[in-house]
């Protein structure tokens, strides 16, 4: 193993560089919004404004990349984000906070695709799955640990910007000087939503579901936090314990849809997601925090990134294996669409019923999911075992790309056949 990572150190460790400044980014930017007055609607739009950078991200840059180079694309988006950054302290303006965060949005996804298409040329079918492990790990570490640096400055300073920026900057370095080989062209997303729902109606629907759920979370959770009166130690928990969630339940919950139909599976998903949120949206005062709070977190956060993997193995079922990547990064699109719709659902939410209305809104939209899931049930057959491919643990979908499902071991079209047989 340590000879297979020797190539690809240097494209981890520009990942985690990248990752630790979007983490802190992304707990930062709603906390010193409120400390600033921003209202609910003014971060709703913060988040939008993420949400359709990222996307477009996904469709534009490819033809960036063809035109200028991977390495000068990845340094151009990397110092575009460290700028981003510092610009945030020095103009806290909510439609420039706007603007500001399409840009980050654009220039991550642009990053990821630049740093997992080189990641892909480094990689063989043999070792595919032990080194896309690997990059998860990395990525979901190295994002919790730039969400744990808002306990080291105040956050109504500009320290947790400066140290963003530095993070981001840091991240062109070990790419710049790496040796590997030139990536081959990114992949380009082709749209076709209607075949897509026409594939699987479920897949398409709880992508965007799915969508709205994470992106209310990530947007609000800081600021649900904050309001409560927990302390910067307390809020990064809070995003932590959910990621915990997914790394603990996505695994069974996915073995479990390959046993059940996976639709059941996105029923039970989608009904722990509504009861969970009810639970905390009951919580208030001192019991924000608690150790049964927390507990609830986890598994709430164990169905908030997990049902997307869902939707992406169901509609795999239902294609052909060399349509993988070509379906898996449609529903992406689908996804940022959610994720576009999310921070203003939750944002006419909470100015309606107070934060508690965070979960409300999850509530509705996972609710939306199992009963959505259940009636295509009834709808279609079972996928026959035999054509039902085993489920793989996937990045969380708030951080994937097309060049994401390129890495993925089900791209390999002729292993993924195997698996049906």
């Amino acid at each position: 193993m340590a000879r297979q990572l020797f190539p690809i150190i240097a494209l981890l460790a520009s990942c985690a560089f990248l990752l630790a400044g979007g983490g802190l980014h992304g707990i930062l930017l709603p906390i010193r919004g409120q400390l600033e007055g921003f209202s609910t609607f003014q971060i709703g739009w913060i988040g939008t404004g993420w949400a359709v950078g990222f996307t477009v991200g996904c469709i534009l840059v490819p033809r960036l990349v063809r035109r200028v180079g991977h390495i000068r694309a990845f340094s151009t988006m990397a110092a575009l984000l460290s700028t981003v950054m510092l610009l945030n302290a020095l103009v806290v303006s909510p439609p420039a906070w706007v603007v500001l965060r399409a840009i980050a949005g654009l220039c991550f996804s642009g990053s990821y695709m630049v740093m997992e298409s080189w990641l892909n040329e480094r990689m063989t079918n043999e070792n595919r799955g032990a080194i896309f492990s690997i990059y998860m790990v990395v990525s979901l570490g190295a994002t919790m640990a730039g969400q744990y640096l808002i306990v080291v400055a105040d956050p109504s300073l500009s320290t947790l910007f400066m140290m963003g920026a530095i993070l981001y900057a840091l991240a062109v370095l070990p790419t710049a000087i790496s040796t590997a080989q030139s990536p081959a062209p990114l992949t380009q997303v082709n749209l076709d939503l209607w075949a897509l729902f026409k594939n699987s109606p479920v897949a398409a629907v709880g992508s965007i579901l799915s969508g709205v759920i994470s992106s209310t979370w990530a947007n609000f959770a800081p600021v649900y936090g904050q309001q409560s009166g927990m302390t910067s130690v307390g809020i990064a928990n809070l995003m932590v314990a959910a990621m915990v969630g997914a790394v603990v339940f996505q695994y069974p919950l996915g073995r479990l849809s390959d046993i059940i139909d996976r639709r059941y599976a996105m029923v039970i998903a989608g009904a722990v997601g509504a009861v969970s949120g009810i639970v905390l949206s009951t919580y208030s005062g001192s019991n924000i925090g608690s150790n049964s709070f927390l507990f609830w977190i986890v598994l709430y956060g164990g169905v908030i990134y997990s049902i997307y993997s869902l939707n992406v193995a169901h509609a795999n079922d239902m294609g052909d294996a060399e349509d993988f990547v070509k379906i898996a990064s449609g529903l992406l699109i689908l996804y940022g669409i959610g994720t576009m719709v999310g921070p203003l659902m939750a944002a006419q939410m909470m100015s309606e019923f107070g934060i508690g209305a965070l979960f409300l809104t999850t509530t509705i939209a996972h609710l939306s999911y199992a009963v959505y899931a259940f009636y295509r049930s009834l709808r279609r057959a079972q996928v026959e075992a035999e054509d039902q491919v085993n489920f793989h643990v996937g990045p969380m979908a708030r951080a994937q790309t097309p060049e994401t499902y390129q890495l993925d071991p089900r791209s390999d079209a002729e292993a993924y056949a195997d698996e049906t047989q």
